[in-house]
């Protein structure tokens, strides 16, 4: 597998890790509704009938119908998909393609030997008839383990499987094993032998994740073009559309990106 020589050179940021686990987490609007409700319970215990109680109980109701209305999670999930376009035409002048992970789920653990494709599998789906009309092109892809507790290899290994199942040869594959986050992703990445990050590159990754991940390698020296894929927001969506689950997930990524888009400005990250 191919290493970085200077991975080891480069000090990761292990508290900025762990607080953008604590973010990830706390940006859930569905924990939101517990903990009001919670609250509330708690008030109640010590202070019954208090009009806070009912006022907490109030905005919880409120969230959980705000956060289903698929229309408004929609929208604001659209305005990060719709940064950024796919070039079309030629794209020979590239070098390569350079594949973010959190592509792969972990493994379940019944020994069926398949490789199981997250929710963000087109990641590493699109760029697999590219590779085959540009025989020049190599694939980067740059994934280590990202959870925080370990459990397994990196995700940069399970990569390693799947494309060798696509029948891209492996000489076209490079593999960058040690990256938890696009940060890490962009700086470990350049110092891979043989990547010439001046060399035009398309960038692979979510649509709503594409503006964060351009501005990350772009800081870092990198020659990027956008090449957005994964896109789950939808043009027309009906009034009427409403999913707890679905809103849920919807703005748990729209603030992961402008609270994280805050974050990295804030450290020189972009």
């Amino acid at each position: 597998m191919n290493k970085g020589f200077g991975q080891k050179m480069i000090p990761r940021d292990t508290r900025m890790f762990y607080l953008s686990k604590l973010t990830v987490f706390l940006m859930q609007p569905l924990y939101w509704v517990v903990a009001l409700v919670v609250l509330a319970l708690a008030i109640s215990v010590v202070k019954p009938g208090l009009r806070a109680v009912r006022s907490l109980l109030a905005v919880a109701l409120s969230l959980v119908l705000l956060i289903g209305w698929t229309p408004l999670s929609n929208a604001a999930l659209r305005t990060l998909e719709d940064r950024h376009q796919p070039p079309t035409g030629d794209l020979s002048r590239f070098s390569g393609m350079v594949v973010l992970g959190g592509v792969f789920a972990g493994d379940d653990g019944r020994g069926h030997g398949q490789i199981v494709l997250g929710c963000a599998g087109e990641r590493v789906v699109e760029p697999i008839p590219i590779m085959n009309q540009h025989p020049k092109m190599r694939l980067l892809f740059t994934g280590g383990e990202a959870a925080l507790f370990p459990r397994g290899e990196p995700e940069a290994g399970v990569a390693r499987g799947y494309f060798e199942r696509m029948g891209i040869p492996s000489e076209r594959l490079i593999f960058e094993e040690a990256s938890r986050n696009t940060f890490e992703n962009a700086v470990l990445s350049a110092k891979l032998p043989a990547v010439d990050i001046k060399a035009p590159w398309l960038l692979v990754t979510s649509a709503s994740h594409m503006p964060r991940a351009l501005a990350t390698f772009a800081h870092a020296g990198w020659n990027v073009t956008a090449y957005p894929v994964d896109y789950t927001s939808v043009v027309n969506a009906s009034l009427t559309d409403y999913s707890l689950i679905g809103g849920a997930y919807s703005w748990q990524v729209v603030l992961r990106e402008y609270v994280g888009g805050l974050v990295y400005g804030a450290t020189g990250k972009l």
